[in-house]
């Protein structure tokens, strides 16, 4: 009710304070900025709040695009056919967002992950190379580093490490009395910012989508697959958190709330506090392998392979003919010198086309995956084609998600959002802040949503217009997308109420409240090194080849100068 309240409350602000005819046409965002000036700001502030709200991602960003929708139809005070056809112009936005060949091909990517992710599980090739693993795990230290390592390589998605990881490490990190809470932590801080980062992941399609769309507001034509690979060294976070980890176990010091844990592991011998209500994995079960058959690392290796090996292969012979049918001779002199030169190869992965080269690759590893469950006869035809179908639906939501937050961009670029925080903001934000205030404000609406999707859906068509603004310079830009990205996965490891710190609680059978708060602890830490040793020096212009090697002595020197020994 109260929802319902305050949307009513946004749209009788419309009523009151904007002007009688408002401008539908996309090519008017100038004018539209002009003309409603803040309320421009209502449809990302609506995503926003009703996610604060409700915790419902779906939910905001369809009320989003529907209030910016029904102010581009309101005329006069025609509120009732400003209803109607904001609603028509709602539908059409996710229509044209599905109709555009390039978000097709995003959506279809992910989608064909998620059923060759199904397979590999379900096969049990994620098992048997975690079980390979754990046979390397004989003290405290190795059996944390062995978790380590096995949430790096399954870097192609953040369920599958973490409904996969726990229970394989489990009884191995038991044995060897590490906390439920330690081992938690290395799982959630091996999933979302490994995959949010993996060159090829569920998680890359969604990114690279929202990069193309922001960079063709501010009219850039780059390849928004070569952006995404450029923001990697700018995700301070998301290094940094992997780096801690590593830190934490070579010098086998703890602080906080986790040294705690991990001394009552070790001297008692409990791996849950007293108080504890561990969660159990129920979900995993989907992942398991299929009974009675014996697993194995190839069932693993040749799919992943396979899907890495088409990509990259892709990437190149689809930039290769995109480039050799273009008119710029200096370039196809390169391919015609030598075509596999270190440069060739960069010209041909940037001017490829990722949605259908992703989209293929994951097809081909699919069939793949299909023939060797087929062939082995690990599972029947109707039975391995079920399983690829109920990886597909797994993903569904993200596809929804990715809808909406495209016709939500779409929608603020026709208001002229982007254009009116430019104008309002440009002269009052030093830029050198800028990527840390991005980092900040992405941190904590994914803390409050639960999820980093939605927050990326709501940032990112704000912040490349903006950033372009401050700075148009193609490295500041690249800095700020970082930002984006990387402020929604911090927000998302430390919030409670996050599909991936839930699902690393039940696959580490660990109590939740007690995996938050010992996670909080350590992210929080890495976070303002991110600022003070990242975001702010590389707004003020210093390359990434320094910040980050800085922000990673940094980690090194907080763990061990803070952090309190405990026994390996």
């Amino acid at each position: 009710m109260r929802i319902w309240r305050g949307l009513f409350l946004l749209i009788i602000s419309v009523l009151l304070f904007s002007q009688p005819a408002f401008a539908a046409d996309s090519s008017l965002g100038i004018t539209n900025a002009a003309k409603f000036g803040l309320l421009t700001l209502i449809p990302p502030l609506v995503a926003i709040v009703l996610a604060f709200i409700t915790k419902n991602v779906v939910l905001s960003l369809l009320l989003g695009v529907f209030s910016g929708s029904f102010m581009l139809e309101l005329k006069g005070f025609n509120i009732y056919n400003a209803f109607v056809d904001g609603f028509l112009r709602l539908s059409s936005e996710i229509l044209n967002s599905l109709a555009d060949p390039w978000n097709a091909g995003i959506i279809l990517q992910c989608l064909a992950i998620g059923g060759l992710i199904a397979l590999v599980s379900k096969m049990g090739g994620a098992k048997a190379i975690a079980d390979s693993l754990a046979k390397k795990a004989q003290s405290p230290r190795s059996s944390q580093f062995v978790t380590w390592v096995l949430g790096l390589l399954i870097f192609f998605d953040d369920y599958a490490n973490s409904l996969t990881v726990g229970p394989i490490m489990r009884p191995v990190t038991d044995r060897m009395k590490v906390s439920r809470e330690k081992l938690a932590f290395i799982i959630d801080a091996t999933a979302a910012p490994i995959a949010g980062i993996a060159l090829i992941s569920t998680w890359v399609a969604y990114e690279v989508g929202l990069i193309r769309d922001g960079l063709q507001g501010i009219g850039y034509t780059m390849n928004a697959y070569g952006v995404f690979v450029e923001t990697i060294p700018y995700r301070f976070y998301n290094i940094l958190i992997l780096v801690f980890i590593l830190a934490t176990i070579w010098f086998m010091r703890e602080f906080g709330p986790m040294y705690t844990a991990e001394q009552r592991a070790r001297t008692t011998g409990k791996l849950l506090s007293d108080t504890a209500k561990p969660m159990v994995a129920e979900e995993a079960t989907e992942l398991e392998p299929v009974e009675g058959i014996e697993p194995s690392i190839w069932y693993a290796i040749i799919p992943i392979g396979t899907l890495i090996v088409a990509a990259f292969l892709g990437f190149y012979f689809n930039g290769y003919h995109a480039i050799m049918a273009g008119s710029d001779a200096a370039n196809k002199a390169i391919f015609e010198g030598s075509p596999m030169s270190f440069t060739a190869i960069r010209l041909a992965f940037g001017s490829s086309d990722a949605s259908v080269v992703l989209f293929q690759a994951a097809l081909v590893a699919g069939i793949v995956a299909l023939a060797i469950a087929i062939g082995k006869k690990i599972l029947k035809v109707d039975d391995a084609i079920g399983t690829w179908v109920q990886g597909v639906k797994s993903l569904n939501i993200t596809a929804v998600i990715l809808l909406l937050a495209w016709s939500l961009s779409g929608i603020i670029k026709e208001l002229g959002t982007a254009t009116y925080l430019v104008s309002v903001l440009s002269d009052t934000i030093p830029p050198f802040l800028l990527p840390s205030i991005i980092f900040m404000m992405g941190s904590v609406i994914s803390f409050a949503t639960g999820t980093s999707y939605g927050t990326m859906g709501i940032l990112m068509p704000l912040c490349i217009p903006l950033a372009f603004a401050l700075v148009p310079e193609q490295g500041f830009v690249i800095l700020n997308i970082g930002a984006v990205l990387t402020g929604a996965i911090f927000g998302d490891h430390c919030s409670p109420i996050s599909d991936t710190t839930i699902l690393s609680s039940m696959g580490s059978a660990c109590d939740h409240i007690d995996h938050t708060r010992t996670q909080l602890f350590y992210a929080v830490p890495v976070a303002i090194i991110s600022i003070v040793f990242g975001y702010i020096p590389a707004g003020l212009g210093m390359p990434s080849i320094i910040v980050l090697p800085v922000g990673i002595l940094a980690v090194l020197a907080t763990v061990r100068f803070i952090g309190k020994p405990v026994s390996n």
